[in-house]
């Protein structure tokens, strides 16, 4: 998809209201988290995040977050480049500091990304990234070693598409004030897998 979609999208998510000032507006002037929703393209779509979206991502966080102070995830459907950079070599156990259980393909990146990922893993506030299109991956590595950001896998939910493996759902839990996030897999039989909690995000919020 060369040009931005109308799938693109952000979300605010707002400060619980203390339950002395349940009216303060103080309460409500600042999110404690933001979500960045893209479409990444497949299907009949170009696997591409263009300089539009580039562009739009950048014109848009830095109005949203400009000190960089408020935490932020992102989700799109296809890895990018930097998810094969940092892979686990496929079939091989998934050892520490990734977590996971499923590690039985190849990443299978976007064709281009034009600065997209750079703008991304720049932002000291993005803390994760959620992420798709391969069934047989579930694990969650960080970018760099002390664990700044972390790229995660989601999990095949749904039975169209290709794999027999366990369905199951990449959950996420927030909590603010101080922050702090776990994501771990939820199979369907109710296993827990691929869970990781992320006290290192203390140190940037």
């Amino acid at each position: 998809m060369l040009f931005r979609g109308a799938q693109d999208f952000m979300a605010e998510c707002l400060k619980l209201c203390s339950s002395d000032f349940p009216h303060d507006s103080r309460n409500l002037s600042e999110p404690s988290l933001i979500l960045y929703f893209f479409d990444s393209g497949g299907g009949s779509y170009p696997k591409i995040f263009s300089l539009q979206y580039a562009s739009w991502f950048q014109s848009l966080s830095n109005k949203l977050n400009p000190k960089q102070r408020i935490p932020e995830l992102a989700f799109w459907h296809v890895p990018t480049h930097a998810y094969a950079k940092i892979a686990p070599h496929p079939g091989f156990p998934i050892e520490h500091p990734c977590v996971g259980s499923l590690n039985l393909e190849a990443v299978d990146p976007q064709v281009a990304e034009l600065g997209f990922m750079d703008l991304i893993l720049k932002r000291n506030s993005m803390k994760a990234s959620f992420v798709g299109h391969n069934h047989g991956l579930d694990w969650c590595c960080p970018v760099e070693s002390e664990g700044t950001m972390y790229l995660c896998f989601a999990k095949h939910t749904g039975y169209g598409g290709y794999g027999s493996w366990t369905r199951g759902a990449r959950m996420i839990e927030v909590s603010e004030d101080p922050f702090t996030l776990r994501t771990y897999v939820l199979l369907e039989d109710g296993t827990v897998t691929s869970d990781l909690s992320l006290p290192i995000l203390h140190d940037t919020y």
